[in-house]
């Protein structure tokens, strides 16, 4: 490290001692997260060293092998198994204050209902007792608190831990955002999900899970829908010793920038967008060369955790993210979770199918599960089997539809679109009840205008501009 750099750790240090807010243990990660970024080890991938996974390092959902029928042996393989849903996320991109999870997603139900119910019928069925873990962020703790209450009478143990919190830097001076009189939350940042790996370890959680009998944690994004628990995932690992499984699914044209995962020096690794080189960037993006990306679903052995943590080998590679907050220029450090991937024994892949990918990100995805081309049971929102298509209608809304709110309120109920194959909506738009959409569908408000589409009126391949057009 350059003399200028270790003075600016070393007055950095000083400053975070004094931070009262946060504990011992965050203090040296953080400390350490900056002392690594500042020595500059960015791993720069080497294009020509790039290899394609074999199918024994990202393994085909289809070649696994049949879950046993024996009710005892499913028992005993879900006994080992923890569900992590990281609920760190704020809804604030799709209108709404408070964690994400308690959007409501279908029926009335909630991210975090529906993971309650899934969750709840699996103990049921097989008589075991899986606990849910949900990992908050200083942002959502104590929302969530206040959520978890209401499932107190449930059938399902629910623990709840928060990821560390870090301050924000500032770039010009390079000291803690706090230190200069910055009070609240603007001060600080949650450091990405790679951080879940220590958290858990920190909240002492990992060691009274293994002093349970767990072996194995499954971790999902809490607005995955498509995340469930996966029995033939799970005994693929517990009967191969795997370590780490990263779940891949198929590129879309719509996942061109999602991680890739990479054979590389004999290891597999993820390959993010941000690491690859200009001249290389579009190569990535082919969906030829890498056919897959990583949903973020991801199953761990927890004493591979508790073993890589102690001997602080975690070392994901490092995100900057800048920032800027009332007008001061910031910095952000984060690590993500499938980054870690290269640092365990015997880490897989398995590359799923699709429908266990399915987050919702924006309304216009809220569109998709709320209607007829999905269906609830048991908190599983599963695909309508009357669409053929395996690929679901690309669906674009305007502004107008951004917020869950307004959303909500310009249907008077979901559309149909079983037969639909893209809709795309701008303007001023109201929709009737039983609406019906076909093919590719245009719906377009002259500006200053408002367009009301009549109850059960049935669009099919149309541009539909004024009432005129229906």
């Amino acid at each position: 490290m350059a003399a200028a750099d270790t003075e600016k750790l070393n007055n950095l240090r000083s400053a975070v001692s004094g931070l009262t807010q946060i504990s011992d243990n965050e203090k040296s990660g953080f400390i350490n997260l900056v002392s690594r970024y500042l020595s500059g080890e960015a791993q720069h991938v080497e294009w020509s060293k790039i290899q394609t996974p074999t199918d024994k390092i990202v393994v085909p959902y289809d070649t696994l092998s049949a879950v046993p029928e024996d009710v005892a042996q499913t028992k005993s393989l879900l006994d080992k198994l923890v569900v992590l849903k990281l609920n760190g996320g704020l809804g604030t991109t799709m209108g709404c204050t408070g964690p994400k999870s308690v959007i409501e997603v279908r029926n009335g139900l909630t991210f975090l209902d529906l993971i309650v119910i899934q969750i709840e019928s699996l103990n049921k069925k097989y008589g075991c007792s899986v606990p849910l873990l949900l990992m908050n962020s200083f942002n959502t703790h104590d929302d969530t608190q206040k959520i978890v209450e209401k499932y107190s009478g449930s059938k399902i143990e629910i623990h709840t831990f928060n990821q560390s919190q870090y301050p924000r830097l500032v770039t010009e001076d390079f000291l803690p955002l706090p230190s200069k009189g910055v009070a609240g939350k603007d001060g600080w940042y949650p450091p990405g999900h790679g951080d879940v790996f220590p958290s858990l370890m920190n909240s002492g959680k990992l060691d009274a899970l293994l002093s349970q009998g767990k072996e194995y944690v499954f971790v999902a994004n809490s607005d995955n829908l498509g995340a469930v628990v996966d029995l033939k995932i799970l005994n693929h690992l517990v009967q191969n010793k795997n370590e780490y499984c990263m779940e891949v699914t198929p590129k879309t044209l719509a996942d061109v920038k999602g991680g890739t995962l990479i054979s590389y020096d004999g290891k597999v690794q993820l390959l993010e967008i941000a690491q690859v080189p200009d001249e290389h960037v579009n190569e990535f993006k082919s969906i030829e060369k890498f056919k897959i990306f990583n949903t973020n679903n991801l199953w761990v052995n927890l004493n591979a955790i508790k073993r890589l943590v102690q001997a602080d080998a975690l070392k994901m590679e490092i995100i900057p993210n800048p920032k800027e907050v009332d007008g001061i220029k910031v910095l952000q450090l984060e690590t993500a979770a499938g980054a870690a991937i290269k640092f365990f024994d015997n880490a897989i892949g398995i590359n799923v199918p699709r429908s266990r990918f399915l987050p919702v990100k924006a309304s216009s995805d809220l569109l998709l599960v709320q209607s007829d081309l999905y269906t609830e049971t048991d908190g599983y929102v599963i695909r309508n089997p009357a669409r053929k298509d395996p690929a679901n209608p690309s669906i674009e809304l305007g502004p107008e539809f951004k917020k869950v709110g307004d959303f909500l309120k310009r249907f008077k109920s979901i559309p149909s679109i079983i037969e639909l194959d893209s809709l795309k909506v701008s303007g001023d738009v109201w929709f009737g009840s039983s609406v019906v959409l076909k093919g590719k569908v245009v719906i377009a408000a002259k500006s200053g205008d408002k367009l009301d589409i009549p109850d059960k009126a049935v669009i099919q391949n149309k541009e539909v501009h004024g009432a005129g057009d229906l």
